[in-house]
């Protein structure tokens, strides 16, 4: 009874121990996947001189409206990620179309509308996150439709790319750019309210403007250098 005693203790220490390897090496595992997909991110945000952490804004942004939309932990982890890789589809347009400055031929801008479909085909085989090509896709569908690449609109337009679309918007027009430089508050919240119903999700659009609101010294955008 005695050695059936201390073989089942030395067994439970094992069992303790193989668990704590198995936890600290998925652990480690996830946080290489994270540190590998910001650095995908980074090298998305590369291509364009005018940007300075984009997509990691939009992740941020797109999380943070998730949060307040009531979503749960698991599913603003997915939408940051979402919101990391929304671009991805970058990696397949020309540098000289990306930073050109000023204003884009219809042949150039015919080029840079193909970047959602390339994103969503590099991404859609990931087998661990199912949906993470949602943001990429369609985040520049219209709510009111006309947006691309798909013209879909309203709820057919998938939640989180609905949420990444606002995010998009919202850092694009608080950064620099090489025809114009960072819009001010007033007027960034203005071109959201403008576009409730037309270009984003009411719900999503509202929140926006609620942290908007809030950033009464204007960090969230980037700073001016």
């Amino acid at each position: 009874m005695l050695e059936l005693s201390r073989l089942r203790h030395n067994l439970e220490a094992e069992v303790c121990k193989q668990t704590k390897k198995a936890v600290e090496h998925r652990e480690r595992m996830e946080r290489l996947s994270e540190e590998a997909v910001l650095c995908l991110s980074k090298a998305i945000d590369a291509k364009d001189k005018y940007t300075n952490g984009h997509s990691e804004h939009v992740a941020k942004y797109s999380q943070e409206i998730a949060r307040r939309a009531g979503m749960n932990e698991s599913e603003q982890k997915d939408i940051f990620f979402m919101g990391l890789l929304h671009d991805v589809g970058k990696i397949g347009v020309p540098d000289t179309v990306i930073n050109k400055p000023g204003k884009l031929t219809d042949e150039e801008f015919a080029l840079i509308k193909k970047h959602p479909v390339i994103g969503f085909e590099i991404l859609k085989d990931i087998t661990e996150m199912p949906g993470i090509g949602q943001g990429a896709r369609w985040h520049h569908e219209r709510y009111g439709g006309g947006g691309y690449p798909d013209g879909i609109g309203g709820e057919d337009i998938p939640v989180y790319a609905r949420i990444i679309g606002v995010a998009d918007a919202y850092d694009a027009m608080t950064s620099k750019r090489s025809y114009r430089g960072v819009l001010p508050q007033d007027v960034v919240k203005k071109e959201i309210e403008k576009g409730i119903g037309i270009q984003f999700d009411s719900t999503f659009a509202k929140i926006m403007l609620e942290m908007i609101e809030e950033d009464v010294n204007y960090t969230l955008q980037e700073s001016e250098e």
